[in-house]
């Protein structure tokens, strides 16, 4: 529970009025998520780490309905990339993978915002573990993360 902790402490330093939703079950997916909050999957934001060839770790957090385009990750990074495994996810973000939240990492990290995020209102993001999410908008986690808005995904 330390990753919640230190989400929940990120939030107070920056002055951020969000409170955690924790659930009993699992919410480690997308869908997972959607089914606990009773929502629709788009509103969940996932947060999926990247390493390039040049070994260089980035973020991008997209909503839950839409894949990545790896041909529009190489237009805005400038190489191609793949998926980081869970060990090098922990590594780099501090959070194992169903928990990956977008903010309070453990190393400074690229973060990619996806434009998908801007269909409603408020998403949520997960918060640490894989029974917590954040309700947040995307400007928040735009000025929350210093992220960059980007269009790295296709529906479906």
């Amino acid at each position: 529970m330390a990753e919640i902790t230190r989400v929940e402490d990120f939030l107070k330093e920056n002055n951020y009025k969000r409170e955690i939703i924790r659930f009993k079950e699992d919410t480690s997916t997308s869908e997972l998520a959607a089914q606990a909050l009773g929502t629709d999957v788009a509103r969940i934001a996932k947060s999926i780490v990247f390493k390039n060839k040049s070994e260089d770790f980035f973020m991008v957090v997209a909503a839950g309905n839409v894949k990545i385009n790896n041909k529009a990750i190489k237009e805005l990074t400038g190489s191609k990339a793949k998926m980081a495994n869970a060990d090098e996810v922990l590594s780099v973000t501090g959070y194992s993978p169903g928990g990956v939240c977008p903010f309070a990492l453990a190393t400074d990290l690229p973060v990619y915002l996806d434009e998908s995020l801007q269909a409603y209102d408020l998403v949520y993001a997960a918060a640490g573990t894989s029974n917590a999410v954040l309700p947040i908008s995307y400007g928040e986690l735009l000025d929350i993360t210093g992220g960059i808005g980007c269009r790295v995904t296709s529906e479906g």
